[in-house]
């Protein structure tokens, strides 16, 4: 799933190569992806990209007032086309591409352009159309950014006070901070040396302040390898970025314990029982269920 690095990413990636085009149109082919019908997508065609944003995981484009705002879910991605002139024409069906943005041609004759693509069955990408980001109920509830000035330690330590989820449910939750997911939760436990399933509420002021250090210093990290990147490369980054996410198995780089895993229903984390549980291994729900 993109997460917060690379949508940052994207969102200068696009800032680079679609502020000041036209858009010519907005070819939708999955249709559940748009979400909204009033403005129509039509009402996109003549308008000029003005502005590339990031609210959490979405990605807002700035059509004079009017926005495209684009949330990629768990499998979708934005790929970039140099020349879109020869596409072919989109057709509903089965295929990954589910909406193609068209923009003028330049100067040497280019019709430039991205398409959003989905891979898998659940088919989670969403496509607004609205004249207020805020509009949108997924970027209305977010809660503060972790790149802003105003995400102090002070800040997280209000988060936390009283919260009796475990820790790495709480970095998940985009309604109490935005932008971070699966991965990059585990990196910033890694980081923090901090366990999963540790409780919030029973985080010292230290080790809110490591986590602090740790989410801003593994996130900006993260920003500034995928800079300046092409789209087509962020995926790749990204992994060979990652010290225990996806690792399951693999020596950690710090002390070079055994990456371990916990899988649940639709996802898993992993994390270094060294670095994070004192050296004792968590508990695999689902392993144990089977063994049952």
């Amino acid at each position: 799933m993109p997460e917060l690095p690379e949508v940052e990413s994207l969102t200068h990636f696009l800032r680079e190569r679609a502020v000041g085009r036209t858009v010519l149109g907005v070819d939708v082919v999955a249709i559940q992806a748009l979400k909204t019908f009033d403005p129509p997508v039509t009402a996109l065609g003549g308008l000029t990209i003005t502005g590339v944003a990031r609210h959490g995981k979405f990605l807002d484009l700035d059509c004079d007032g009017l926005h495209l705002v684009i949330h990629l879910a768990r499998a979708g991605w934005l790929r970039w086309r140099d020349d879109l002139s020869g596409a072919k024409p989109v057709r509903p069906g089965k295929g990954p591409l589910a909406v193609r943005v068209r923009l003028a041609p330049d100067e040497e004759g280019l019709a430039p352009g991205f398409e959003l693509t989905e891979a898998g069955t659940q088919k989670r990408l969403a496509v607004y159309v609205t004249k207020n980001p805020d509009d949108v109920p997924g970027i209305a509830a977010l809660g503060p950014d972790p790149l802003d000035e105003s995400f102090t330690v002070d800040a997280l330590k209000r988060i936390v006070g009283g919260n009796r989820i475990q820790i790495k449910g709480l970095l998940r939750d985009q309604k109490i901070i935005a932008g971070i997911g699966n991965a990059y939760s585990d990196e910033v436990l890694h980081a923090a040396r901090m366990s999963p399933f540790k409780i919030a509420a029973t985080l010292t002021d230290a080790q809110i302040a490591d986590l602090h250090e740790a989410i801003i210093t593994t996130l900006a990290e993260a920003v500034e390898r995928a800079h300046g990147l092409a789209a087509k490369d962020l995926k790749a980054e990204k992994k060979s970025g990652l010290r225990v996410h996806n690792r399951t198995g693999q020596p950690c780089d710090v002390c070079g314990d055994t990456i371990r895993e916990v899988s649940f229903a639709d996802s898993s984390l992993q994390y270094c029982p060294t670095c994070q549980t004192g050296g004792k291994p968590l508990a695999d729900r689902r392993l144990s269920r089977l063994l049952k």
